[in-house]
């Protein structure tokens, strides 16, 4: 190679590099959506395809998430900064994995695993795992409770999923995130079928989650989160317009999964990038006002 020519493919990796930064500092990812104000992102190598999330009822400052369809079944534990605390095993084969939930149960605090994905909206049924929530130090949890559920009409593909009280919901990653309730079935010899009872005007859902005193839902997709009553949703029919958060912002790789603690602290997990497979966490300070009132 010419020292001339060397000179310019030098000049030109170094102009790229710059154009690199400049491009970075005028349009990087927000430090702020709406009223929340970004205190903590980071990058979980553990979690490259970062799904759900679910903030634990039985150890304070820990939250549960999972990887998606292909990888084992385990839950992560990882903590409010996104660092991971804990392995747990789960013996069971999930199919495609898409949520985790925190709810309760009739031994007290359970985690929801639900096995509902269905890109090709084949599946005669999704599958409802449920087991007592574990410690982050355990290995694996006790053998699942298994819950059939069938969509009244017909399949759906769907990443979000909460409960509240003995209700189960199912929000569908579609055109319309069309929300459907079942009961829990007191056990896991009977089946269960999900109702449609409202819908959200949001186009490609990946993931919702009840706060843990159950009284707000929060339910994303990659540009959005949109703040619910609780009992809006509950009651069905036309929900009243939400408080929503432009986290497009954000800039997250691929934005997954939510949960919030509705005291105005909100957690978003993403699938990683090609170049760096590990999953995104941010942690958002938010003033939230309450949703409007039920009517």
């Amino acid at each position: 190679m010419s020292s001339i020519l060397r000179v310019t493919v030098i000049a030109i990796a170094v102009g790229i590099c710059v154009l690199a930064i400049v491009v970075t500092l005028m349009f990087g990812p927000a430090t702020a959506a709406g009223p929340c104000v970004v205190e903590r992102r980071t990058t979980i190598a553990e979690l490259p395809e970062a799904s759900g999330l679910a903030i634990s009822r039985r150890t304070p400052g820990i939250i549960w998430s999972h990887n998606d369809s292909g990888n084992e079944s385990v839950l992560h534990a990882i903590d409010v900064d996104g660092v991971l605390r804990g392995r747990v095993r789960v013996p069971v084969r999930t199919r495609d994995w898409e949520d985790v939930s925190a709810g309760r149960c009739p031994t007290g605090d359970c985690l929801y695993i639900g096995d509902i994905g269905d890109n090709r909206q084949e599946r005669t049924s999704v599958l409802i795992h449920r087991v007592p929530e574990p410690a982050p130090g355990d290995t694996e949890t006790v053998k699942p409770e298994t819950f059939k559920g069938t969509y009244s009409d017909g399949p759906h593909n769907a990443e979000g999923m909460f409960v509240i009280g003995e209700q189960i919901f199912i929000v569908t990653r579609e055109r319309i995130g069309a929300i459907y309730r079942a009961t829990l079935p007191r056990a896991a010899t009977f089946d269960m079928t999900f109702e449609r009872i409202a819908e959200t005007p949001m186009a490609a859902v990946t993931d919702a989650e009840a706060s843990p005193d159950e009284t707000s839902v929060v339910i994303r997709t990659s540009k959005v989160a949109v703040v619910y009553r609780a009992a809006d949703i509950v009651r069905g029919g036309r929900l009243p317009q939400g408080f929503s958060i432009p986290i497009e912002g954000l800039m997250e790789p691929q934005g997954e999964g939510i949960a919030f603690d509705a005291r105005g602290t909100m957690y978003l997990a993403s699938e990683g990038r090609p170049w760096n497979r590990g999953g995104g966490f941010i942690r958002l300070r938010c003033a939230l006002p309450m949703p409007p009132p039920a009517n």
